[in-house]
């Protein structure tokens, strides 16, 4: 699930390099935190937030192959 949440997000930054993510996880749960570059964050977030919800449909629908419900943040 990280690569494919880094493999969308790497392409669409200037700093691809700043990408991290951290993950935490429950019996039932997966909660990913992303953190970009300041810079970054509006072509991460889109035009009111079309990218992210993007990125959030793709990261749900994997998550449910994997019968665990994944929640996505997008932090600065």
């Amino acid at each position: 699930m990280e690569d494919l949440i880094l493999a969308i997000v790497k392409p669409l930054v200037d700093h691809p390099d700043d990408v991290s993510l951290a993950k935490e996880e429950t019996e039932s749960t997966c909660f990913y935190k992303l953190s970009v570059n300041k810079e970054d964050m509006g072509r991460v977030i889109g035009k009111q937030g079309r990218i992210a919800k993007a990125i959030r449909t793709l990261v749900y629908a994997a998550g449910l192959k994997a019968d665990k419900k994944v929640r996505l943040e997008i932090i600065d």
